[in-house]
């Protein structure tokens, strides 16, 4: 009985407990910044999550040898939707990231984040351990990633871009990609630094400004962080309480379902419910790399890590950005933010985990290397 009971794997219940804690969290964020009305947004993000939950369902009991057969046709096809974005996408608040498909509008750059994730999964799980470390090999998986993030970087949509480039490097790190070639890549990029900014769109470039001076122009560019720096410390410890935030309220904090969600939830619940969240954020993260080390292959452990880095680099840069110690890129909260694409292939993302966990032991091909 005794050694049954310990036997027993407590880490998807667990998983799915904490994003649980982090959906309700949401839930009730989107009925603040309602005012204390449910329709249209709380009602909207119920639907959301109801489907959400339904696809991660589903991609969590697809069979794993299909997943992986169908890794590069995903890709592909996320790509090719990329592409259809760029000429007949639909644009809002000034970019070009949306298919308008009637009843919704869908963003294929959020999917292509677990595309590239499945691809390069099976890209090095395919590769000798041996080949890895030659740069020759480099070159197919660095296309996967770079032609991706140059239709997302037209959009424009820097953020995003920055966080598929920087979930596939964590993912070349951990197949085996040598130091030196990072090293390299990181002194190619300071020095390209200036011509990379010259590049940049104006907003763009506007937002660096601002993030090295909000106080430069505090009723223009640098209105944004400032309302959100003065909504996370007027929360003080314990929060101003449930519905009761003035920034909130008095519509002070912009985008404040979305992007600056969590300046919302710093003013209502104060540090204390920041500290919970960021805890809950560090407990899935533990849970998924505990989940990669117990997995016999390399797909299995590079899917579940890829998720996890894309989930870190999620909550990095959010945070970094509303707090004002990183520029505004306009990047959500994981299961937090209001919106349907993210949200989706966030939970699409946790399907795959809890598939690849579930039959982490499926020899999915003969491999080179395990």
């Amino acid at each position: 009985m005794i050694d049954s009971s310990l036997k027993k794997d407590y880490l998807p219940g667990l998983l799915l407990g904490l994003l649980s804690v982090l959906m309700l969290v949401s839930i009730f964020s989107m009925y603040s910044v309602s005012g204390g009305v449910v329709a249209p947004i709380v009602t909207k993000q119920l639907y959301i999550s109801a489907l959400s939950l339904f696809m991660m369902f589903v991609f969590s009991k697809i069979n794993l040898k299909l997943i992986f057969r169908s890794s590069y046709d995903v890709y592909l096809v996320i790509l090719c939707a990329l592409v259809v974005t760029e000429f007949l996408g639909h644009i809002g608040m000034g970019a070009k990231r949306w298919i308008n498909l009637g009843i919704i509008n869908i963003q294929p750059s959020e999917f292509m984040k677990i595309g590239l994730i499945l691809a390069l999964a099976h890209y090095f799980y395919n590769c000798h351990v041996d080949s890895i470390v030659k740069t020759r090999f480099l070159l197919s998986p660095a296309i996967l990633v770079l032609l991706p993030s140059i239709l997302i970087m037209k959009q424009p949509n820097l953020g995003t871009a920055m966080i598929i480039i920087s979930t596939a490097a964590t993912i070349f790190f951990l197949a085996g990609v040598r130091v030196r070639v990072f090293v390299c890549l990181g002194v190619i990029t300071l020095v390209s630094m200036p011509i990379i900014w010259r590049f940049l769109y104006d907003y763009q470039k506007t937002r660096v400004l601002t993030f090295l001076d909000p106080m430069h122009d505090k009723l223009g560019a640098g209105y944004n962080i400032i309302q959100s720096i003065i909504s996370i410390g007027s929360g003080g410890v314990f929060g101003k309480g449930f519905l009761k935030g003035s920034q909130n309220q008095l519509d002070f904090l912009p985008e404040n379902h979305t992007d600056f969600i969590f300046g919302l939830i710093a003013e209502e619940g104060g540090f204390v419910l920041c500290l919970a969240l960021f805890l809950i954020y560090f407990a899935i993260t533990l849970i998924l790399y505990l989940m990669s080390v117990r997995c016999d292959f390399q797909f299995h452990r590079l899917v579940i890590l890829g998720f996890a880095s894309l989930l870190f680099f999620h909550v990095f840069i959010n945070i970094g950005m509303i707090s004002g110690l990183l520029p505004v890129v306009g990047v959500p909260l994981p299961f937090l933010s209001y919106g349907g694409s993210n949200f989706i292939a966030m939970m699409i993302g946790v399907g795959l985990v809890l598939n690849c966990y579930t039959n982490k032991k499926v020899t999915l091909k003969t491999a080179p290397s395990s």
